[in-house]
C-alpha cells in the first residue's frame, strides 16, 4: 500500500473519532483496512520465507512452513 493509501487510513479514522463516518467513508474504511492487512500478511511471509537460520557449526537452513510438514 502506498502512501496516499495509508494517510487515508488514518484520516478516515481520525473523522471517525471527532465528527463520525458516513456510510459509504466506513465502507472505503473497512476496504482499505483489509488491503493493507493482506499486504502486511504477505511481506510478512516473504520476510519469513527468505529467512536463514545458521546454527553453531555454520549449517544453513531456511524456516519449515509446520502448515505443510504434515
Amino acid at each position: 500500500m502506498d502512501r496516499t493509501g495509508i494517510d487515508r487510513i488514518n484520516e478516515l479514522a481520525r473523522k471517525a473519532k471527532s465528527v463520525g463516518l458516513t456510510e459509504e467513508e466506513k465502507a472505503e474504511q473497512q476496504m482499505l483496512r483489509m488491503q493493507y492487512i493482506a499486504e502486511y500478511r504477505q511481506s510478512l511471509k516473504l520476510t519469513l520465507e527468505n529467512l536463514v537460520i545458521i546454527d553453531e557449526k555454520g549449517n544453513r537452513s531456511y524456516l519449515r512452513n509446520k502448515a505443510t510438514e504434515d
